[in-house]
């Protein structure tokens, strides 16, 4: 088996970026819902003043999976902390472990940065992925309920409607 290497993500990497991100909206069954352009990764993780993050995961110098990251606030603790956005690994580089490293580089990054929390989300009926993240000691925050305007709603209730 050949080294996995974890490197942050470049505007070249772009394109790839998208490609995984459209394959990640396949297995979640939400294909139609990706609107992102390529100049839209290209601007929002590389552009001046990005505030998202990727990480690139390669074997033998070829792209086998990446993660997107960003940095949010606990009042409560008063720190930083990485929610992680995506996380994906092809399918032919599965089970070798890949998904582990990128999660355990991100962890390392929380942890010597001082932040407080490593945080991702899951849909429900992922079994597999739910089990991946229990076997690493994850736990599940049963106790809040995700909320989200988006599109037209969005626009509605910024506009007073």
């Amino acid at each position: 088996m050949s080294e996995l290497v974890i490197r942050p993500a470049e505007p070249a990497d772009a394109e790839r970026i998208l490609g995984f991100i459209r394959e990640l909206a396949i297995y979640e069954k939400a294909e139609h819902e990706v609107v992102a352009t390529v100049d839209a990764i290209r601007e929002r993780l590389f552009g001046a003043g990005a505030t998202v993050h990727a990480l690139m995961a390669e074997v033998q110098d070829e792209p086998v999976g990446f993660a997107v990251y960003f940095l949010n606030f606990s009042t409560w603790l008063g720190r930083h902390g990485i929610f992680l956005e995506d996380l994906y690994i092809t399918p032919s580089a599965r089970g070798q472990g890949h998904a582990t490293r990128l999660l355990r580089h991100l962890a390392r990054m929380a942890v010597e940065h001082g932040y407080g929390r490593f945080e991702w989300n899951v849909l429900d009926w992922n079994a597999p992925a739910i089990a991946f993240y229990e076997s690493i000691g994850a736990t599940p925050q049963s106790e809040w309920i995700g909320y989200r305007l988006e599109g037209e709603r969005l626009k509605a209730f910024a506009s007073g409607a």
